[in-house]
């Protein structure tokens, strides 16, 4: 058996292999938003763009993200491909979003005004990574034990966090220093060694490195019809839509904070956008990295309910710290208090996303799981699409120290209630698996 599975070569059920393969995926969606959600908004913000254009563009990136369950189906209905149920999926995903990358090519970005196309564009790529997220995501449910989950998800916290840190300061030095074209080849040739992986670790010793044809049988035997009811099924229940409605809250608290205080650190309080960038880099790396595992390893043990209260609670805790500092007025630390709220607002909130994931993946096995668990990561992407499209106004309405002050409020009041909305346990039936 043994010698069996070394002639097949890398498959994603070898713990190793998984591990290397998801990392390199979530690693260079990260290196895409930390183009697309740092380094260009930061760059936008240095030629003078508003708070309300910079917030638009991040809302365009992240539209597709919230329609990403709409891939569910595709995902979970069209797997009788000769390369792997989920696997032809994450490479056509992947090729697709490389190509709509090589778009950018042809913008220009000389003035705030070019960032409207620059904006389009990440529109449709992001569409495509959502379909590699989902079919990923899809892969780890179908083949990571559910003891591993929060490893799991530790790991690809740490590749979107590493990915993300590695974009924002390299991007932040090259757009400024090389332009907008020179930059996006760079970042083509990384997602295009990004492909290595999934294009040698297979989902089964008998699937095909690559191929477009069908597999002898059909790798999913259901129609649209009973998966969509089981779906419906799945997600009937009130503390399942309780659940989304957390997710939505918490994400949508975090961005509206989050994006005008680095606008405003720009703008108002003499930031450099490259040296926000790296500022923002080296505070997500840290916590991504050692702290994901961390978080990853505390969730398989203590329960996703109560590792949520906790981080959540903190969250509360660094949003108010936030917006204390910003009310300090002394003029000797002044320019070194802003990034410091950014850093309080943003690196606890990075770590919500590592306890939640295990406890909606263990809900989500069956033939519905790649559309059930994009719903639940629709509503995360929702909230933050939304907090970004509103923050500047927020902002401008109420100002930035009461605005993280109301951030932290609702952190406060979703810590409340994690504990009793998250099963404490994998797989535990009072949880939203079962819909209420």
């Amino acid at each position: 058996m043994a010698e069996a599975a070394r002639r097949a070569g890398p498959l994603i059920g070898a713990p190793g292999w998984r591990l290397a393969t998801i990392f390199t995926l979530y690693a260079y969606q990260g290196l895409v938003a930390g183009f697309a959600l740092t380094a260009l908004p930061n760059h936008f913000a240095s030629l003078g763009a508003t708070a309300q254009a910079v917030g638009a563009h991040v809302a365009m990136v992240g539209l597709p993200w919230i329609l990403q369950p709409l891939w569910g189906p595709v995902v979970d209905r069209f797997g009788g491909f000769a390369m792997g149920r989920r696997r032809f999926w994450v490479i056509a995903g992947l090729c697709s979003s490389l190509l709509a990358l090589s778009r950018l090519l042809l913008v220009e970005d000389a003035s705030p005004a070019g960032l409207t196309a620059i904006s389009a564009v990440f529109l449709v790529q992001s569409a495509f990574a959502a379909l590699t997220d989902t079919a990923t995501d899809g892969m780890i449910i179908d083949h990571a034990p559910a003891g591993t989950l929060g490893t799991a998800n530790a790991v690809t916290r740490m590749g979107f966090v590493g990915g993300g840190a590695l974009g924002a300061t390299l991007f932040a030095w090259s757009l400024p220093a090389l332009g907008l074209h020179s930059s996006v080849l760079i970042l083509l040739a990384i997602g295009s060694a990004a492909l290595i992986l999934p294009l040698l670790v297979r989902e089964g010793p008998g699937d095909a490195r690559l191929s477009l044809r069908l597999a002898p049988r059909p790798a999913i035997a259901h129609g649209f019809g009973p998966l969509m009811r089981r779906l419906a099924e799945s997600l009937s229940g009130r503390r399942t839509l309780l659940l989304l409605a957390f997710c939505f809250t918490t994400d949508a608290a975090a961005a509206i904070f989050r994006l005008p205080l680095s606008v405003d650190l720009i703008q108002s309080r003499g930031w450099e956008a490259e040296a926000l960038s790296r500022f923002q880099a080296a505070a997500a790396l840290v916590t991504g990295t050692g702290g994901a595992l961390l978080v990853g390893w505390w969730t398989d043990r203590a329960g996703a309910g109560p590792t949520l209260a906790v981080l959540l609670g903190l969250c509360a805790l660094s949003h108010a710290g936030a917006a204390v500092l910003l009310l300090v007025p002394d003029p000797g630390w002044a320019a070194l208090a802003g990034p410091v709220a950014l850093g309080l607002s943003t690196v606890m909130p990075a770590l919500l996303f590592v306890a939640l994931a295990p406890a909606v993946m263990q809900a989500s096995h069956g033939p519905a799981a790649a559309t059930r668990f994009a719903l639940f990561m629709a509503s995360l992407n929702m909230g933050d699409v939304t907090g970004s499209a509103v923050a500047g106004q927020a902002a401008s309405l109420v100002g930035l120290p009461l605005l993280g002050l109301g951030a932290g409020a609702v952190f406060l009041l979703a810590a409340s209630v994690a504990a009793a909305l998250v099963p404490r346990a994998p797989g535990d039936a009072s949880g939203p698996s079962r819909g209420g």
